[in-house]
């Protein structure tokens, strides 16, 4: 089935997000060159379509309408809008709940919200730039592909405070694992490691993108956490020699 002219409005919001073909197929599980091909004889089913619109949080009726201006994706919130999100739990709740593609009804079912506060915060999260508040309560991210919370920032400095909460886990479950390896590289080995883990993390959202058309009780919470830093036990600086021997 023929849907020729939708697919130019498609490539701009994979080019507004910064997503090739390559990113595509890996987030919908299928070969880039399948990808190609769709978007080369401009053919698909219904179906395969709804998928590749489901990558970049757009249906079908609005990729008829218009393509999105790259210049309104943004990287980052501003210092004062993440202390925005950070005064105020719920609006913080419904930022994140919203980078999980989560329904205004899934929202109020979860949370302690009730539908009109949860339109009333989704309103200040389109008023900041974070998404645009569409037609019957619906809405669209208008976050990049690479966005990420300030580093040091009001959101990431509160994440950092959850950190025992986080940490004091057994991760044995199935489906959980925690690892540290410490190693000694160089820079240039780090400088590649680093851009492998930058990988990882986009890999985890594309992924994240394409099951976000699968229903709620389907989609589990998973927490992913990078971190790397010069570090190593306290107790193993206390016997390290100030000068090596």
């Amino acid at each position: 089935m023929s849907y020729a002219y939708l697919f130019e409005g498609l490539k701009a919001h994979y080019r507004a997000r910064g997503l090739g073909y390559r990113d595509v197929a890996r987030a919908l599980k299928i070969s880039e060159a399948t990808v190609k091909r769709i978007f080369s004889t401009r053919d698909c089913t219904l179906a395969r379509l709804e998928q590749l619109c489901a990558v970049v949080q757009v249906d079908l009726a609005e990729l008829s309408r218009s393509a999105p201006r790259t210049a309104r994706l943004i990287t980052q919130l501003t210092q004062e809008q993440e202390q925005e999100l950070i005064d105020d739990l719920r609006l913080l709740i419904v930022a994140v709940c919203a980078m999980g593609n989560m329904p205004i009804d899934d929202i109020v079912r979860v949370y302690t919200i009730t539908k009109t506060q949860c339109i009333g915060l989704l309103a200040k999260l389109d008023r900041i730039g974070f998404l645009e508040l569409q037609e019957n309560n619906r809405y669209r991210l208008r976050v990049a592909r690479t966005f990420q919370w300030i580093p040091d920032g009001p959101i990431m400095r509160w994440v950092k405070k959850q950190a025992p909460d986080y940490f004091n886990y057994p991760f044995v479950k199935p489906g959980e694992m925690m690892r540290i390896v410490n190693v000694r590289v160089s820079k240039e080995a780090r400088v590649a490691l680093l851009a492998r883990l930058e990988q990882l993390a986009l890999e985890y959202a594309e992924q994240h993108n394409a099951d976000a058309w699968l229903p709620l009780d389907q989609r589990a919470t998973i927490s992913l956490c990078l971190a790397v830093r010069p570090w190593e036990p306290a107790a193993f600086g206390k016997l390290t020699r100030t000068t090596a021997s």
